[in-house]
């Protein structure tokens, strides 16, 4: 059923039939690509956060619904040729094994087709659910190891360091850490890359889903890394000494679960943020998201 404000404004059901309908039909010619999205997030635990996209997306669209009041259902070129873009990206990285393009000529079929029955004005109006999309291509093997292999030396050092501070000894080979003549290596698994990804979506989400000035929401996005690799090193500290001086299961199964712990604690010191802004009396809050 249409709320009456948008009959007024032109919509129907039509509307809704044709978007559901023209949507389908994107996923269906494309299906290849979103069955390998799925694939990989369901077997990378480093493309895991794939899974939160949805998540993130529909709250965004929840928390700005009272502005499709103010839409109008104008078609307009956009939509076809985001279609036209998304098929030749498509054909492109089927053909030439660029999986990262093929995934997000997938995408851009669907967003097309869907913008080809609603038009433009309802997309600005919840335009950041419509770039968290971006995060459903899953990020390319070789740009991840790029940032995954020194990102592991660096918390090597980082974990070395905190254990000095303590008066431990762990020695340190690269990215092998030493304790008690047990060998610990900071993997992909301990790295924080995992962690980084799904607290920039969850800092992503707070941000643009509370009425927040425009330079606190890049603070919180901006600092949302950096704060998963200061909890992952806060995380590695007991881990490490954990496999020092217990069994390895009881350090592996602390690992796991300290890597949530700790994306609550992470999302806490952005909240902190939000704090102290407010106790030096900076302005961080809109009264409303209508001027979002």
């Amino acid at each position: 059923m249409i709320p009456r404000a948008w009959i007024r404004n032109g919509w129907t059901v039509w509307h809704a039939i044709g978007a559901a309908a023209l949507t389908a039909l994107g996923i269906a010619v494309t299906w290849e690509a979103w069955v390998d999205i799925f694939d990989i997030a369901v077997k990378d635990e480093e493309s895991s956060h794939i899974f939160l996209v949805p998540v993130v997306a529909g709250w965004l669209v929840w928390v700005r619904r009272s502005r499709f009041r103010q839409c109008h259902p104008r078609g307009g070129w956009i939509g076809p040729l985001l279609v036209a873009a998304g098929w030749a990206a498509f054909g492109y990285g089927y053909h030439n094994a660029a999986q990262s393009i093929w995934h997000a000529g997938a995408v851009l079929v669907v967003v097309g087709c869907l913008l080809s029955v609603i038009g433009m004005e309802i997309p600005r109006k919840v335009l950041p659910a419509v770039l968290v999309l971006v995060f459903l291509v899953p990020v390319p093997g070789m740009v991840r190891q790029q940032v995954a292999i020194p990102l592991q030396t660096t918390m090597a050092e980082l974990t070395q360091t905190l254990f000095a501070v303590m008066g431990l000894s762990v020695e340190r080979n690269g990215n092998l850490l030493s304790i008690n003549g047990v060998d610990v290596a900071i993997a992909e698994a301990c790295n924080g890359l995992r962690m980084v990804f799904a607290l920039v979506l969850v800092s992503y989400a707070f941000a643009f889903g509370t009425p927040l000035y425009g330079y606190v929401r890049l603070l919180i996005v901006a600092a949302s890394p950096l704060s998963a690799i200061l909890c992952n090193v806060i995380r590695m500290v007991p881990t490490v000494w954990l496999y020092g001086n217990v069994s390895a299961e009881v350090a592996d199964r602390f690992h796991d679960l300290a890597g949530w712990v700790m994306l609550v604690v992470a999302f806490l010191l952005l909240m902190g943020i939000i704090r102290v802004l407010r106790w030096a009396l900076i302005p961080v809050c809109r009264y409303t998201l209508a001027y979002n």
